[in-house]
């Protein structure tokens, strides 16, 4: 028992470290990557970012208007209902904005990035390419992962966005909320540092999401089943992950 114990906690350190040693390689050579291959940096962007607009607007509609429904019934208890823009603001800008942004940013293009590089390994395409001395970290990697940490805090505004346009139509045109009350509550109460804090969520987890999705592409094993399960581990762990960041950064924002 103490020797599997023993086992999985080295095969843990192991994975640990070729994962920081694969990052830090991505992180070194993304300035130069960026200039030399920027048309394919643009594509990967369309790829991860334009293809992923469509589940972003409609999710971030219903989830503002989910939010409007919530606010204006908890807030009418207490003759509050003017406030339900704040309510909704705050969550859709700070929270609920970049963290569902990231979720599906990794259902939807993290498993394409992660299931495209496995499948070039398990045809044999980034062996060939380092046969013929080519990086396929730089040539492969890279360009997606950039493509991908550029995505995000876009769709993350599209998405707050698309939240308030569907928070309002919700508490203004559905609930009676006066337009002019919704919309400067929100003014008066939302600061510059509560855009940025969602802004730099939305690009830790933009990383995060494109640096583990390409990861689990690169180190996938080179079989159907293999390249199934990094798609698989590229969710859950992108998951956990956001989560986990989530509240490192929120924690040091509200306590300093």
């Amino acid at each position: 028992m103490l020797r599997e114990i023993l086992d999985t906690f080295l095969k843990f350190l192991r994975t640990f470290g070729a994962m920081v040693l694969f990052f830090v390689r991505v992180f070194l050579h993304s300035p130069a990557v960026f200039f030399s291959r920027f048309p394919l940096v643009i594509k990967q962007v369309y790829n991860a970012g334009a293809l992923s607009i469509v589940i972003i607007m409609v999710s971030g509609l219903f989830v503002g208007g989910v939010l409007a429904l919530q606010a204006f019934a908890n807030l009418e208890r207490f003759n509050a209902e003017d406030t339900t823009g704040i309510f909704a603001g705050f969550a859709l800008i700070k929270e609920i904005g970049p963290v569902i942004t990231a979720l599906l940013f990794a259902g939807r293009a993290g498993t394409a990035l992660a299931s495209e590089i496995g499948l070039m390994k398990a045809t044999d395409q980034l062996s060939a390419m380092e046969m013929m001395a080519v990086d396929p970290v730089r040539y492969v990697v890279i360009p997606r992962f950039l493509g991908g940490v550029i995505s995000m805090p876009l769709l993350t505004a599209v998405f707050t966005t698309i939240g308030l346009a569907g928070a309002h139509v919700v508490a203004v045109e559905w609930l009676g909320v006066d337009v002019g009350a919704y919309w400067q509550q929100l003014q008066q109460a939302l600061d510059m540092e509560d855009v940025l804090e969602g802004i730099y969520k939305s690009i830790v987890f933009g990383i995060i999401a494109s640096l583990l999705a390409v990861w689990e592409g690169y180190n996938a094993i080179p079989t159907a089943a293999g390249v199934g399960r990094a798609t698989t581990r590229t969710v859950v762990i992108t998951a956990i992950a956001v989560l986990i960041f989530d509240f490192m950064i929120t924690a040091a924002v509200s306590l300093r």
